[in-house]
């Protein structure tokens, strides 16, 4: 799978995980960020994608400094999974 085919499903999975119902995937830009002024998702929704990548991916993220580093935008959280899962 190409780090643009998980970009892709990410954003899907992500629509899912988090009942985003007005979102598509289009609507969210790889680069963009999840929390603040991207997204807007709050630390609710940064457990929700923890589970995600742990559910999903096998990927456990213990330390919470890396969770903000890995989940600071779709691009980091393929990138992340792809150094470090089975993508």
């Amino acid at each position: 799978m190409t780090q643009e085919e998980l970009i892709e499903q990410l954003k899907d999975q992500i629509i899912k995980a988090l009942s985003l119902e007005d979102i598509t995937p289009a609507d969210i830009d790889a680069d963009a960020p999840l929390f603040g002024e991207g997204l807007g998702l709050d630390s609710i929704d940064a457990i929700e994608l923890i589970l995600l990548l742990e559910k999903e991916y096998g990927i456990k993220v213990e330390d919470p400094r890396q969770r903000r580093e890995i989940l600071a935008s779709v691009r980091t959280m393929a990138k992340f999974i792809e150094d470090n899962g089975k993508a």
